[in-house]
């Protein structure tokens, strides 16, 4: 496992923090940081909470810190199942229900789907009808997007929304940092076939549009919608800071009405 002077040093590159700005942050003398980040002295469990709390690290990686330093984790990693997270999980089925009868899901860290609502399911049976069940693997909203058997031939302005995703996945990340898991499932999406190469190599820092329309068609029916992505406030739990909420919104009113057609009537 690395130093974890190495570890706080490259948080504090990707944060773009000098030394001095860091320690002023933190209430640490300079002199202390630096032998910290060198290696020359061993920070308390509190200061390295301290640094990560003013580096904003996520939790997964305040942990990675603290067992650098010789500590024990601080923060638990619970099951989504888990009975401790029932207020949560009846939470996140609230949120999914409210957004009916268009799309809506839960993704964790590595863009896994976790959850669904009704209509997402319909939503996506749709645009797979009479085709493979979809890309091999976990439920991802990547491989969803990307794999040529999965919605990839329904969306009508793909080259837009998968430069957007690939921006997307490489700029907001928990924390600002693309963990491993993620950076897996982005370079096996790109390997895909027909995958743009231009993909590979993208500026993540240029800058984007905060809304990206995501136009779907077929069988004569068209969908237009964005989406918004939600996170969880202030979590202390490493499963529920890594999980997001995105839920798809109609452009029009062709799509609203398409939507509930695939709803079906009320109670039906």
């Amino acid at each position: 496992m690395p130093d974890v002077g190495l570890l706080l040093k490259q948080w504090r590159g990707t944060r773009r923090l000098s030394q001095l700005a860091l320690a002023a942050e933190a209430a640490v003398s300079i002199r202390h940081l630096s032998f910290v980040e060198t290696g020359r002295a061993n920070p308390s469990r509190a200061m390295v909470l301290k640094l990560a709390e003013v580096l904003d690290v996520p939790l997964r990686e305040r942990n990675t810190l603290l067992l650098s330093a010789g500590f024990a984790p601080e923060y638990p990693e619970s099951a989504l199942d888990a009975p401790a997270l029932a207020a949560v999980r009846d939470a996140l089925e609230t949120i999914l229900a409210q957004q009916e009868p268009f799309p809506a899901l839960v993704m964790d860290r590595g863009w896994d789907i976790r959850h669904t609502n009704s209509a997402a399911r319909r939503f996506f049976a749709f645009l797979q009808d009479g085709r493979p069940a979809g890309p091999p693997g976990a439920a991802n909203v990547l491989r969803r997007m990307f794999h040529p058997d999965g919605v990839r031939p329904h969306v009508t302005n793909w080259p837009e929304v998968a430069e957007a995703l690939v921006r997307r996945a490489r700029r907001e990340a928990i924390g600002g940092v693309l963990d491993e898991r993620a950076q897996r499932i982005l370079g096996e999406v790109l390997d895909y076939p027909d995958v743009p190469a231009h993909l590979r190599v993208l500026d993540a820092t240029s800058p984007v549009l905060p809304i990206v329309p995501i136009r779907y068609e077929r069988g004569g029916r068209r969908f237009d919608y964005f989406s918004t992505v939600t996170t969880l406030g202030t979590p202390q739990d490493v499963t529920l800071q890594e999980l997001r909420i995105e839920c798809f919104f109609p452009m029009n009113d062709e799509t609203r009405e398409h939507a509930r057609e695939l709803a079906g009537p009320p109670g039906g």
